[in-house]
């Protein structure tokens, strides 16, 4: 194997992989946010108690985490199909992989809002703030440590599951790796994948850690 003959390669297929998770995290971020505080509002001791409604969408979510990511993959075809045109491709498989990760992302802003103190909640209150005003200017603002290293472990999330959508045609490094690391027996090729997406993970985490932290600070 010649690596001067691979790096235009897996420099396509790196640009490919943060294309793919990056604007999946995108989505996730615009969909799962909404969801996670109004699991959070909905609840017995939520701002706006909603019992039924917190349970049915507890239950949603609940079940679609509970499908493993390449069933939801095949599942979710004919939709992905009807959508974008296409099944197979980069941007194909950015509809699964934000489907997939929505509900976890959901669950992630949920678990960080709740930890928010109920003395600041209930001190916005008593000063006449809004529902709106309590989310936007209390909530989200004490939570954004939390929810930055929250949208840090969505992308490593998503990473792996870009991955595995290279087993159906997805593209990026994950499909580089089944073709010819795995397919192929090309050892070399699979061995410089998985250090590159060990690169993305760890570069993506450290800079989460980063602004988690100084935004703490601030």
């Amino acid at each position: 194997m010649n690596i001067g003959d691979w790096l235009p390669r897996l420099w396509q297929e790196s640009l490919t992989t943060i294309y793919m998770v990056g604007v999946s995290t995108l989505f996730t971020v615009l969909f799962g946010l909404p969801l996670g505080v109004l699991l959070i509002l909905t609840d017995e001791n939520g701002l706006i108690p909603r019992p039924g409604l917190n349970r049915v969408l507890s239950f949603i979510v609940n079940l679609a985490r509970s499908i493993p990511f390449i069933i939801l993959l095949v599942l979710l075809i004919p939709f992905t199909r009807a959508l974008v045109g296409t099944s197979i491709g980069p941007t194909a498989t950015i509809v699964p992989l934000t489907l997939a990760a929505v509900p976890f992302f959901g669950r992630v802003v949920e678990s960080t809002l709740r930890e928010v103190p109920r003395g600041l909640i209930e001190a916005a209150q008593s000063m006449g703030s809004s529902i709106w005003q309590t989310v936007s200017k209390v909530l989200i603002p004490e939570s954004m440590p939390g929810l930055i290293l929250g949208v840090a472990l969505t992308f490593i999330s998503l990473v792996g599951y870009s991955a595995m959508a290279g087993a159906v045609g997805g593209g990026g490094l994950g499909g580089l790796a089944i073709r010819y690391g795995y397919i192929r027996y090309e050892t070399e090729v699979m061995l410089i994948t998985v250090v590159l997406l060990l690169i993305l993970v760890q570069g993506v985490q450290w800079l989460g850690d980063r602004l988690a932290a100084r935004v703490s600070k601030k």
